[in-house]
């Protein structure tokens, strides 16, 4: 690191320095400190002076930490309600209220403290946010903290030079077991203290404390997202002693932990191992290389030469430096843990012992043939010794990535490969030839891993133009990084020549050119890298081929050979996913086909096949159609923002269901287009493709009509409207608005009209229609008349198709009443007459559709992206209304079925939305939706 510093302007050093330290302490885990003593070991030749480095990083820290702190303040209380929904038993209310308590009381230690330690220094300002510490507070302990914490580092480098890294590494460590010791003591108190607290208010003297009442989140946060009373006044309680109450807490804070270890057993005893011998020997606090023994129970070449088979297990319960213990106990916690609850015990161990081997002999053996070159980098790998678990460890997290959903499944091991690969070719440890073939061990081995009925599946085009435009941008930023940062080798140039820098210049110009057309699909793109992949790897086969030869391996050859291997990976994926390009370049013919021959309209199918509530809106003139390779199916979708977003379930035959959407997915690919289907039900859910997602957008309200009976307390406002209207002379009518006189047309285009003009906001499309789809033939409307023949109110319903041409039930669509009329209930009145005469006839159902981003009042918690979804209902509710008109459907008593999103992965979501704005407001800019909402 300092020497890559040592090879920029010192205000370029400062500038990274200052970058670096405020975005680790924004949340960001960036190596700060370690950026700030290699900037101060730069100093010691008088290039640049300490306090200047010391201020910059006292600087950035403050800015970095503050940042944080809003962030947290903004959106931390969502993301922990978030939290307790999803991890009920891990993170539940009664742990936040813990943590808040902690900092209400600690808060100021807790913040100076945390900026000395590794880990807290990344969370530490988030966190404050999150729990509501006052921000002076916290700018005060915070500028304290990173005063000192820069201070001390600096002065501590620039006097004792190199040495201090390792006295800043053990201290840290020391600081965070210290830490973790007082994290678990300070919360027991805080635990044991809130629920004698509790138990004092809420519970007669006497009783156990377990049976006060369970605090809930909204007990914890108000509705704007700031602190409770309750919350406020947590670590403030003067609680009593007692033993029952002391281990009652203990257990609260401990409990968690031991049933995580109690469901993975071997990677307990493996952390236990690790641990302890770590403190028997002081591997924790004193580096392990510096002890005289270190050399007779750590692996590598040169102790299977001497005889040492033993170290291949020895070395694996050790780490080299004590600041390495963090980062491995992590790993093994994510990794192994994660790896034995998917796999169990058994399976767990035999892939962590089977990576663990495969990458230690492995490494041996590939530095045995790596010394017949003349190659200072293998010569110097072929003396090093090594320690730790990492080999198993990648083992079992390239394991458990096989685990994870399509299509990220893929992404993630892909992610994997990539960063093991890049730090063999640019770093070339022995850990990371490690690391690397325990990874393309499991990858190798993956189908005996998951066992006979695993099924990898191919990559679908999207896919594969993902992982090529992935590997085009890393390949981008690793041969800059490789060209600008000098090599340790002292044989290497430290300065690139000029052929370096034009073949540099080249790769990243073609590179920034393509990439974007290589991600949608384009042909010329991928042509274009196909060509520059071909070139690159020829220049690599020269190569081996002159080392093979003349015996030579200079480190500038290695150097070239690892730029070029690269581009082997990345011309094997733009050959296999070849027919993943064929997206045309111009806009105009980038368009889904039209059977153009086909023997049934839109229509007929679905007169003939019949569909679902929303299907008539598939007959809109803003949509168009995609119609199956058979002519039986289609697909009404609107296209904006590069997305095809399906309108309702797919219409045609039940059993064609799953083809036509797999029709439908593959032609919208073809031609680049995200492709998405809105508002579909549960049974189009069950047929979609393997990998893709879903999340509730609404919920249909159904009235069943065959057992309609308006009678009991629960119809009591409905008979209400209807008796009024009696006594008010209101009349209703069912009727086709377009053979209706030029006068009640009239009358229903102003109500309209009116509606829209008072609330100021543009008027909704794609599920919602307006007065001129009222008027098609086969849509029907209810009017309420008063005795003058004035349309006191109105309403528009869309036939749902069964079989046959024949009609199963009707959708409601247009709602409006006359601003200034005197029959107050009168949508009540048009629904319940309209129910009535639809029961006549003898139809099944009427839908009264589904308010958007609105839910049941009775229905479970949302989590995830359907919480954040709820919480964007409730901003556009003063709005629109959605809550509030799907509370009013309630008063007819409905059942509800699920109406959902369904798309690929959360990756097309910002285009989703995105695109549904666009269809929703064809009109309006997001820049006019937002300043439409602040003027509310």
């Amino acid at each position: 690191m300092d020497q890559w510093l040592a090879a920029i302007p010192p205000l370029a050093v400062l500038l990274v320095v200052f970058g670096f330290v405020a975005v680790e302490s924004i949340g960001v885990p960036l190596p700060g400190e370690t950026v700030l003593v290699a900037a101060t070991l730069l100093s010691l030749d008088g290039t640049i002076s300490p306090w200047a480095i010391g201020v910059t990083a006292a600087v950035g820290a403050i800015v970095g930490d503050s940042i944080g702190y809003l962030i947290g303040r903004r959106f931390g209380s969502r993301l922990l309600i978030i939290g307790a929904r999803r991890f009920p038993a891990r993170f539940n209310a009664q742990s936040i209220h813990s943590a808040i308590g902690v900092m209400n009381r600690w808060g100021i230690y807790a913040v100076v403290a945390g900026r000395f330690i590794a880990l807290l220094r990344i969370l530490i300002g988030p966190l404050a946010g999150t729990l509501r510490m006052p921000y002076r507070r916290f700018l005060a302990a915070n500028a304290i903290g990173s005063v000192l914490w820069a201070a001390m580092v600096t002065t501590v480098v620039f006097s004792l030079g190199t040495a201090a890294i390792t006295l800043l590494h053990q201290f840290t460590w020391i600081a965070l077991l210290v830490t973790v010791a007082l994290t678990v003591v300070v919360s027991v108190v805080m635990v044991y203290r809130s629920r004698k607290a509790r138990a004092k208010v809420s519970e007669p003297v006497g009783a156990d404390l377990d049976a006060a009442p369970e605090l809930q989140m909204s007990d914890l946060f108000e509705e704007d997202g700031s602190l409770s009373p309750l919350a406020a006044a947590a670590g403030m309680e003067s609680g009593t002693t007692g033993i029952a109450g002391v281990r009652a807490a203990v257990g609260v804070v401990l409990g968690p932990v031991g049933r995580a270890l109690g469901r993975t057993p071997f990677a307990a005893t493996l952390l236990g191992i690790f641990v302890v011998a770590g403190l028997v020997t002081g591997a924790l606090w004193d580096p392990l290389i510096h002890r005289p023994w270190y050399h007779d129970i750590a692996y590598g070449l040169p102790s299977f030469l001497d005889g040492h088979w033993w170290t291949l297990v020895t070395g694996t319960f050790f780490s080299q430096l004590p600041i390495h213990y963090a980062v491995i106990l992590i790993g093994l916690i994510v990794a192994v843990g994660w790896a034995e609850r998917q796999f169990g015990s058994l399976r767990t161990i035999g892939i962590f012992a089977g990576g663990q081997i495969v990458a230690v002999i492995g490494t041996t053996f590939f530095m045995l043939a790596a010394r017949s070159f003349d190659s200072d980098w293998a010569n110097h790998l072929a003396t090093q010794y090594d320690v730790g678990p990492s080999g198993g460890m990648f083992a079992c997290l390239a394991a458990v990535l096989g685990t994870v959903r399509a299509p990220w499944r893929l992404r993630l091991r892909f992610a994997l490969f990539a960063c093991v690969a890049v730090s063999l070719i640019y770093i070339g440890t022995l850990a990371d030839i490690e690391h690397f073939l325990g990874v393309v061990a499991v990858f190798v081995a993956t189908p005996f891993i998951r066992g006979p009925q695993y099924r990898a599946g191919r990559p679908s085009s999207r896919e594969w133009r993902i992982l090529a435009f992935a590997s085009l941008l890393t390949l981008a930023v690793v041969e800059v990084l490789g060209t600008l940062l000098p090599g340790d080798d002292a044989a290497a140039s430290a300065t690139p020549g000029t052929s370096t820098w034009v073949d540099l210049v080249i790769d990243v110009a073609i590179i920034a050119l393509i990439a974007n057309g290589v991600r949608l699909g384009h042909r010329l793109p991928w042509v274009i890298a196909l060509i520059l992949g071909v070139f690159n790897v020829l220049e690599f086969v020269g190569l081996v081929i002159y080392a093979f030869v003349a015996v030579d391996f200079p480190p500038s050859l290695f150097e070239a050979m690892t730029n070029s291997s690269l581009w082997i990976a990345l011309l094997v994926i733009l050959w296999f996913g070849r027919a993943a390009y064929r997206v045309p370049l111009r806009r105009s013919r980038r368009a889904i086909r039209q059977q153009q021959d086909a023997q049934k309209t839109p229509l007929d199918i679905l007169t003939s096949d019949g569909g679902g509530t929303l299907s008539w809106m598939t007959m809109w003139k803003e949509n168009s159609y995609f119609v199956t390779a058979d002519g039986e199916s289609f697909v009404a979708y609107q296209r904006y923002a590069g997305v095809a977003v399906a309108l309702g379930d797919p219409v045609g035959p039940a059993e064609n269901l799953e083809a036509t959407i797999v029709e439908f997915v593959d032609e919208c690919e073809r031609v680049g287009l995200a492709p998405c289907l809105f508002s579909v039900s549960d049974a189009v859910l069950a047929a979609a493709p393997e990998g893709w997602t879903h999340l509730q957008v609404a919920e249909d309200t159904i009235i069943d009509l065959p057992t309609l009976e308006m009678t009991g307390k629960k119809w009591q406002a409905i008979r209400s409207s209807l008796n009024r209207a009696e006594r008010e002379k209101i009349t209703f009518r069912m009727t086709s608005l377009a053979e209706e006189p030029w006068a009640i047309v009239s009358q229903v285009r102003a109500i309209s009209e009116e509606w829209v003009g008072d609330k100021a906001l543009p008027e909704m499309g794609f599920t919602l229609g307006g007065v001129d789809e009222a008027l098609d033939p086969h849509v029907k409307t209810a009017l309420a008349l008063d005795e003058m023949g004035t349309v006191q109110g109105f309403l528009s319903w869309l036939p749902v198709y069964g079989a046959d041409d024949s009609i199963r039930g009707w959708t409601l669509d247009l709602m409006r009443r006359r601003s200034d009329g005197t029959f107050k209930p009168v949508m009540e009145f048009l629904i319940a007459s309209s129910c009535l005469a639809f029961q006549e006839q003898g139809a099944a159902f009427v839908s009264l559709s589904g308010a958007p981003l609105a839910r049941a009042a009775g229905d479970a918690d949302a989590t995830g992206i359907d919480a954040l979804l709820e919480s964007l209902g409730k901003v556009l509710e003063p709005l629109y209304g959605f809550q509030s008109l799907h509370n009013f459907k309630t008063k007819f008593n409905p059942r509800y079925e699920r109406m959902s999103l369904l798309y690929r992965d959360e990756g097309d979501l910002p285009k989703i939305a995105l695109a549904l704005t666009r269809a929703f407001l064809p009109g309006e800019s997001l820049v006019g939706i937002a300043k439409l909402g602040l003027a509310r």
